[in-house]
């Protein structure tokens, strides 16, 4: 198996550019299941069938991503921990969690996560987070598994009490994949060594931009620039940037970002990468978007002219 293609891997080693590669989720629907899991987590999962199928049906019914969870070393713990996260919505609204411990699995067949999406509460108990979730879905990628297990056991010793794996979340090519929540935040290419580094950056309230893929209440292009612009400004505040205005023509996007540095416009490039392999199972080629700076200047607002003279 030595020679087996790693999709994580070839990634790394062409040099692929990871900014602007997170999934684009506003709410997330963590549930506690021990055990392995099938390529498809939650049908593959323990869970009774009929909770199985409604999770199955959530990003459908009530665009709310549900993933699985467990505790690293796979503990056993009595009960099912529940956990919802509202990501934001760009426009100022604060990221949240809630969660609890259910008796029965299927009690989420009555937890009211129709308004989710948009930032309504599910009733359960606020959570102080964060939550470090780690890909370790070996059975939906191998490199998950092989490079999101070692991260996982290094964050857990640092902080066991924020660290869980987390089944597929996108993005294999760039394992060992972390999701940061509430914030939605993407990481990916974490080496074991950085464990302590990302733990301190999220508790203060910072961000890692080096290995930041994006932030997921935000579309593609617009993940890409806003990691542009704050390294450019040295700016590493983890609070979403207020999204002001979006415009796009062809491969060019331009965005209007706001900062507590200031407001920005900044412009990317945004077209087909050379067709590669994009998981290890993957039969055929895909060609993904790339993104590229095209440039960043300080937005000029228009000013209100002032009372003419005589009046």
């Amino acid at each position: 198996m030595s020679g087996a293609f790693r999709c994580s891997v070839a990634s790394e080693g062409d040099e692929e550019p990871i900014a602007g590669t997170a999934s684009t989720v506003r709410a997330f629907l963590l549930v506690e299941a021990p055990g392995p899991w099938g390529v498809d987590a939650v049908t593959g999962s323990r869970l009774p069938p009929e909770v199985r199928s409604w999770l199955h049906d959530l990003p459908r019914a009530h665009r709310v991503r549900p993933l699985m969870i467990r505790g690293h070393g796979r503990q056993r713990r009595p009960g099912t921990r529940v956990f919802a996260a509202w990501c934001g919505d760009g426009a100022g609204g604060r990221p949240w969690l809630e969660s609890a411990v259910l008796e029965d699995p299927r009690d989420l067949l009555d937890l009211p996560v129709h308004g989710l999406a948009a930032g309504s509460s599910t009733g359960l108990t606020t959570y102080d987070g964060p939550l470090l979730c780690v890909c370790t879905h070996g059975k939906h990628d191998a490199c998950c598994a092989e490079r999101g297990r070692p991260l996982c056991r290094a964050l857990h010793e640092v902080a066991p009490e924020h660290t869980w794996e987390v089944s597929h979340i996108g993005g294999d090519r760039f394992a060992p994949n972390v999701l940061v929540l509430p914030e939605g935040l993407y990481y990916g290419r974490l080496a074991p060594e950085d464990a302590g580094e990302l733990v301190e950056s999220t508790l203060s309230g910072e961000l890692d931009l080096a290995h930041l893929r994006g932030r997921s209440t935000l579309p593609f292009a617009v993940q890409a620039a806003e990691i542009y612009l704050r390294a450019q400004l040295g700016d590493r505040g983890s609070a979403a940037p207020e999204l002001l205005a979006q415009e796009r023509r062809g491969e060019r996007t331009r965005v209007r970002l706001r900062l507590p540095g200031g407001t920005f416009d900044v412009e990317v490039e945004t077209r087909p990468a050379p067709p590669r392999q994009l998981t290890c199972r993957a039969t055929a080629l895909s060609a993904p978007p790339a993104h590229r700076l095209l440039g960043i200047e300080a937005a000029v607002t228009p000013t209100t002219p002032g009372p003419g003279p005589g009046t």
